[in-house]
């Protein structure tokens, strides 16, 4: 079954409306646009001007799947782009902007069922606008203890005077996000991110790993600072998860967090996608201040100071990397600024 439609005064063919993306469910890729359409006003922003990852599943969840970062030729002429470098692939990689609700249907209709955002706008794509930690449960764990994790991380952030938000992955884990819109750069986002999850892994040993490394993740929580990069992504707040049943990452409040982690009831943080669209239309959008509000990162002198003393020697080295970070940027400026013609000194 196709059809064409009208979203914003663009026209839009749909194909294969009828074709069951979710077995286990039922669910249709008529069923994922609807739902895309829905929740847009409260996506959107949150991908809007930021070079996006699609996740493609053209045969459904169960079946195979494909990344795709170039926007293809095919697309209409209407689909904004932007032209990134990649150092890695040494070319220039043109990027989807997902920046009106009809580039998301667009998007949606090509069974691009999870959208992986940057964490920088394209127009400053070294710059992030926040800083996000993955809490990965390896089995046994659950979200459960994600959440005492996400707790404990809610109170260095407090210590420090910054606000996070929470979010369900839609799959196994829980995210928290720190908001910056601030001047800064990656390598402090992932130095900062790095310490603090060392620091979580000296207080807490029993539960907590900063290793990606499987074999000591039984049972214990990953908190994966490394999203905290330029060629990485991380799953958008409201986008569908190619689970069994159409989960969505969801925005949640610390005291949904806490109640869960009370309770030991991760059903409690489990959302699907007609939920996620009666929680937007009761709540609001809980993840706008993500957008919005400005915070700068603290000291990592700050960190090591409160750190416990068997934690310091870990925490102190990442503070004196970032001061030699910071000095050599200094000395390139220096370097720079010297008028042409003129060695700068060399310095020792």
């Amino acid at each position: 079954m196709d059809s064409t439609i009208e979203v914003q005064g663009k026209q839009l063919k749909l194909s294969n409306l009828e074709k069951v993306l979710y077995p286990a469910t039922g669910f249709t890729k008529q069923q994922v646009i609807d739902y895309y359409v829905r929740i847009a006003p409260a996506m959107v922003p949150h991908l809007a001007g930021r070079p996006l990852t699609r996740k493609r599943y053209p045969n459904g969840v169960d079946e195979e799947f494909f990344y795709e970062k170039n926007a293809p030729q095919y697309r209409p002429d209407w689909v904004k782009t932007a032209p990134i470098w990649s150092g890695r692939n040494r070319r220039t990689i043109h990027y989807i902007l997902a920046d009106d609700l009809a580039t998301l249907v667009w998007l949606a209709n090509l069974a691009a069922i999870e959208l992986h955002p940057s964490l920088s706008l394209a127009k400053d794509i070294t710059c992030p606008t926040m800083m996000v930690f993955d809490l990965d449960p390896g089995p046994p764990a659950s979200i459960v203890q994600c959440c005492q994790v996400g707790l404990w991380l809610r109170e260095v952030f407090e210590h420090f005077g910054l606000q996070s938000f929470p979010k369900t992955s839609g799959s196994k884990g829980l995210q928290t996000y720190v908001p910056l819109n601030t001047p800064t750069n990656y390598e402090a986002t992932k130095t900062f991110s790095h310490a603090l999850a060392q620091l979580l892994e000296h207080e807490h040993p029993d539960l907590v790993v900063s290793d990606m490394k499987k074999q000591v993740r039984t049972g214990k929580v990953l908190v994966d600072w490394s999203q905290n990069d330029e060629h990485k992504t991380t799953v958008a707040v409201y986008s569908l998860r190619a689970r069994e049943h159409p989960t969505a990452s969801t925005p949640v409040t610390w005291e949904e967090v806490e109640r869960a982690f009370k309770k030991k009831d991760a059903s409690l943080l489990v959302f699907e996608a007609k939920q996620v669209v009666a929680r937007f239309d009761k709540m609001g959008d809980l993840f706008a201040p993500v957008l919005e509000l400005k915070q700068r990162l603290p000291d990592l002198k700050g960190i090591a100071t409160a750190a416990p003393a068997e934690a310091r020697p870990t925490i102190s080295i990442a503070a004196e990397a970032e001061e030699e970070l910071e000095h050599r940027r200094r000395a390139v400026k220096e370097t720079r600024a010297q008028p042409k013609g003129r060695k700068a000194g060399r310095k020792v």
